[in-house]
């Protein structure tokens, strides 16, 4: 359920052989959490099945700084690939998921609603080759961020 950007592809393309909807999301998932989980279970009811960008390591130290990411990219990707909603979990190496939407050509874009559509990274390819893209709202209210800054207020000497 790992998959290199070449063997997502080919497994893309045999599902899309069997007319099933595919799904695209991304993120960092760093330290997976019950808002995590919600999201990837409401985005895999858009379709048959659902393809998860995941942000490599170096990806995320451009994005968030050099003390992130806390999980290596290999667990974060393993625990996401035995997620149920999950079928493929591809790691992009790039600060956004551009050039793997590109490549794969979702039927459904999915962003947390915290994104405006206008915003989403691929959404052009996804709505230029007739495809939807959609937000879905968080109803936790927690991120790792928050679960970081919790533990050191609870466990680091001030």
């Amino acid at each position: 359920m790992i998959y290199t950007l070449e063997e997502a592809v080919k497994r893309i393309e045999d599902y899309k052989s069997q007319n099933k909807k595919i799904v695209f999301t991304n993120g960092c998932f760093d330290i997976i959490h019950a808002g995590h989980v919600k999201y990837l279970n409401i985005a895999k009811t858009y379709g048959d099945i659902l393809i998860v960008g995941l942000n490599s390591d170096n990806s995320i130290k451009r994005i968030k700084g050099d003390k992130r990411p806390i999980v290596p990219q290999e667990q974060r990707a393993y625990v996401l690939s035995q997620l149920k909603p999950i079928d493929i979990v591809v790691i992009f190496e790039e600060d956004t998921p551009y050039n793997l939407i590109k490549a794969i050509k979702p039927d459904v874009l999915i962003k947390g609603a915290d994104w405006n559509i206008e915003n989403i990274v691929g959404a052009d390819i996804v709505l230029s080759n007739g495809g939807s893209v959609n937000t879905i709202k968080f109803d936790y209210d927690t991120s790792t961020s928050k679960i970081i800054q919790k533990i050191i207020e609870l466990y680091c000497e001030k």
